[in-house]
C-alpha cells in the first residue's frame, strides 16, 4: 500500500526546477498540472499582438534613421502653396474713387452696365490715371472691380501712343494683382494684358525685360487645367462647351479658363515682342513652345 501511494504522489508532480533566488539560495519550485487551453484560444492573441504592433507606428521625418524601422510612417512633405489665394489689401484705386478723384459714373443700359466719362478719355493725364487704373484690377468687389477692368480697357482703347511712356509704371500694379493667386483677379488680369499687347505699336517688345516680374506666375497656372485644356484642347480652341456629363463647361465661352487665357497671352507676347521674345518666354517657361 505503502509503494502504491508513493507512485501516486511521484505521478501527481509534472516537473521539479530550480532557480537561483535574489541571495544566491537555491529555490525548489514544483509545477502541478493545469487545465489546458484549447488551440483556437492562441489566435486572438496572435491578432491583438498584430493590432498592438500596428498601433505602435510613429510617424518620423524623411532621410532620418527612425524612417528605417518597421513601425515608423514617414511624413509627407508639407504643402509649398504655390496656387494659394493670397488675401487682397485696399489699393490706392478704391482710395481715390471714394474720395471722387476719378470723372466717372456708372452708366447703366440694356446689354450691360458702361462707364460714363465724364471728361474725353484722350484729354486725361495718362501718366497719372492709368497706373492707377492698372492698380485696381487687385479689387474683387463692386464697384471697384467693375470700374477698374472697364476704365483700363477704355484708356488702352483711346489711349494710342500715350501708352508706350507709361509701361515701366504698369509693372507693378500687374505683379501685386497676379501676385493674389487669385482665378477671378487672374482672368481679368490676363485680359488686360492681353489688352495693353496690341494697344499701340513698341509695347510689345517695352514689355520684353519685365518678362521676370510678369510670368513666374503665369509658369506656376500654365498647366492649372490640364485636365481639360490637354486632353479636350480641339473643342477649345473651336470655341466649343465641353460635356462634363450631367454638367457643362462654359469657362472658354465667358474667357475664364486660366490655362487658355496664359496661352494665349505667351503667343501675343511672342509675336508682338520682338525677336528676343521667344528666349525670354522660354528661360521662364521652358514648357513653352513657339507658335511662330
Amino acid at each position: 500500500m505503502a509503494a502504491a501511494a508513493a507512485t501516486r504522489e511521484e505521478a501527481s508532480v509534472i516537473c521539479i526546477w530550480s532557480v537561483v533566488g535574489a541571495g544566491g539560495e537555491m529555490v525548489m519550485e514544483e509545477g502541478r498540472p493545469g487545465p489546458s487551453k484549447p488551440a483556437g484560444d492562441r489566435r486572438p492573441q496572435q491578432r491583438e499582438k498584430k493590432g498592438k504592433q500596428q498601433d505602435k507606428q510613429q510617424p518620423c521625418e524623411g532621410f532620418s534613421i527612425k524612417a528605417m524601422m518597421k513601425n515608423s510612417v514617414v511624413r509627407g512633405p508639407p504643402p509649398a502653396g504655390s496656387v494659394k489665394q493670397r488675401p487682397a489689401k485696399h489699393t490706392a484705386f478704391r482710395k481715390f474713387y471714394e474720395r471722387g478723384d476719378f470723372p466717372i459714373a456708372v452708366q447703366h443700359e440694356c446689354v450691360g452696365n458702361k462707364i460714363a466719362w465724364k471728361v474725353e478719355i484722350e484729354d486725361l493725364d495718362y501718366h497719372y490715371f492709368l497706373p492707377l487704373f492698372f492698380d485696381g484690377l487687385c479689387e474683387t468687389e463692386f464697384p471697384y472691380e467693375f470700374f477698374a477692368r472697364q476704365g483700363v480697357h477704355d484708356l488702352l482703347e483711346h489711349g494710342g501712343s500715350k501708352i508706350l511712356p507709361v509701361v515701366p509704371q504698369l509693372i507693378i500694379p500687374i505683379k501685386n494683382a497676379l501676385n493674389l493667386r487669385n482665378r477671378q483677379v487672374l482672368c481679368t488680369t490676363l485680359k488686360v494684358i492681353q489688352h495693353l499687347v496690341v494697344s499701340a505699336e513698341m509695347v510689345g517688345e517695352a514689355l520684353v525685360p519685365y518678362y521676370r516680374q510678369i510670368l513666374p506666375v503665369l509658369n506656376i497656372f500654365k498647366h492649372m487645367n490640364d485636365d481639360m485644356s490637354q486632353g479636350l484642347l480641339c473643342l477649345i480652341l473651336m470655341d466649343c462647351s465641353v460635356n462634363l456629363g450631367d454638367g457643362i463647361e462654359y469657362s472658354q465661352q465667358k474667357r475664364e479658363n486660366i490655362g487658355v487665357l496664359i496661352q494665349e497671352t505667351l503667343e501675343l507676347f511672342e509675336r508682338y515682342g520682338g525677336e528676343n521674345a521667344y528666349i525670354n518666354i522660354k528661360y521662364m517657361i521652358p514648357t513653352y513652345w513657339s507658335c511662330m
